[in-house]
């Protein structure tokens, strides 16, 4: 079981509410930092052992902060991100650049910024080649297992994936790169999404590790670290129970231990691109229930919609939902919660059994969308012409700081010529 608290009280979260108005998303910064020290503790079992956080998740400065500050880098597929990234200051090899079809400009602005490029099909180590004038010192090249390893739900099975090398073309692909002078490489893989079992991870480790070997033995290759990607999930259920950090450090190291380092590869180091499972359960989106509607159903409405947050209308997930001040009052209702877009998927939850709720713009209660720190905001969208809601963090000291504003009127007009 897990427990979905909030950090802040009801009088508190309204004092709030008043200075910036709903819907806003909440970040709680001291729960982040100890998330981010109990990964870094339970992986101290590798000596080399780095997290790229993925940027995707929350690209916002202030949270990338936070995190180089507890000695993470960032993982980062696009221009902007890596902008994102060097406002934080990261830079250099503590940023993965992994990106499909990309643009050569973008490849360009990776290298300039020393971060380690992620290859993500044969035919770009001449694309990269050609964007730079030669290849970099490091390059990485990331694997699609194919039907040795099984997807999930969000991911898809890595045999209908876009991305990444076949097992027969990493052979080809690192031949290419060693032929062509390149003196350091890497191996990387991301096969699943939102992934809460210990022997999922393990597989993908053992995958990655025996691959490893097999480069060296036939190649000569010798990887400088091995990436074994994301997915890790959280527990949006509350009857789910998180995933065990000291369990997966242990086993990955005890298949290190009887994989790798037989080989004569005990230097090589492990890495991970993680951001769910990093800011995911300490962010929520706060709205007001403004509206109620008893037709063939019962709805309460927000004035959050899935432009705000898509992922129920999207992926069908969960987000378990509270009301500020009724946490431990009973249900009394089933009703489906629902935004203002014009599209009959905006729901974040359906037929949820939730207690008594008040609504009315200046006095409906607060509602808040637990589990949203990763994938939230940064899916958001205008559609139907919504503007995007602002993030807030919850400083270590209790006083809460705005970290993006609000988009305004002006904002979505900007652009127009």
């Amino acid at each position: 079981m897990t427990n979905k608290a909030f950090p802040l009280g009801k009088g508190r979260l309204e004092e709030v509410a008043a200075e910036h108005p709903t819907p806003f998303y909440l970040y709680d910064e001291a729960a982040i930092r100890a998330n981010a020290r109990a990964i870094r503790s339970a992986f101290a079992v590798f000596p080399r052992f780095f997290l790229h956080f993925a940027v995707k998740a929350l690209p916002n400065p202030a949270i990338l902060r936070i995190l180089r500050e507890e000695g993470f880098g960032a993982d980062c597929s696009s221009l902007p991100e890596l902008l994102l990234a060097r406002m934080a200051g990261i830079s250099g090899g503590d940023v993965m650049f992994s990106s499909n079809d990309t643009p050569s400009g973008e490849f360009r602005a990776a290298a300039d910024m020393g971060a380690a490029i992620n290859l993500d099909d044969i035919t770009h180590i001449d694309f990269l080649d050609g964007c730079l004038g030669g290849l970099p010192e490091l390059v990485c090249l990331r694997y699609n297992p194919g039907p040795l390893k099984l997807g999930n739900a969000i991911i898809g099975n890595p045999t209908e994936a876009k991305f990444g090398l076949t097992g027969e073309q990493i052979f080809e692909g690192f031949a290419a790169l060693k032929g062509r002078g390149v003196g350091r490489f890497a191996l990387h893989t991301m096969v699943a999404s939102n992934e809460l079992d210990v022997k999922y991870h393990l597989e993908t480790g053992k995958l990655l590790f025996s691959l490893a070997v097999e480069l060296k033995r036939r190649l000569g290759v010798e990887l400088e670290f091995v990436n074994l990607g994301g997915g890790v999930g959280i527990p949006y259920r509350p009857e789910e129970a998180a995933l065990d950090y000291g369990a997966l450090a242990c086993g990955l190291k005890a298949l290190f231990d009887g994989i790798v380092c037989p080989a004569g590869l005990e230097k090589l180091a492990v890495r991970v691109e993680w951001g769910r499972v990093v800011t995911g359960p300490y962010g929520w989106l706060v709205s007001r229930a403004i509206h109620r509607k008893n037709i063939y159903r019962s709805y309460i409405g927000l004035d959050a919609s899935m432009a705000d947050l898509m992922r129920p209308a999207l992926y069908g997930a969960y987000h378990h939902i509270t009301v500020a001040g009724k946490e431990g009052a009973p249900p009394v209702a089933v009703c489906d919660v629902v935004g203002s877009l014009c599209e009959n998927n905006d729901k974040f939850a359906i037929g949820r059994a939730l207690p008594a709720i008040d609504v009315g713009e200046a006095s409906g209660d607060l509602v808040i969308i637990h589990d949203a720190g990763a994938h939230g905001r940064a899916m958001g969208f205008n559609y139907n012409g919504k503007l995007r809601a602002g993030e807030l963090l919850l400083r270590e000291d209790g006083s809460v700081v705005e970290i993006r504003r609000r988009e305004t009127v002006d904002d979505y007009f900007a652009t127009l010529v």
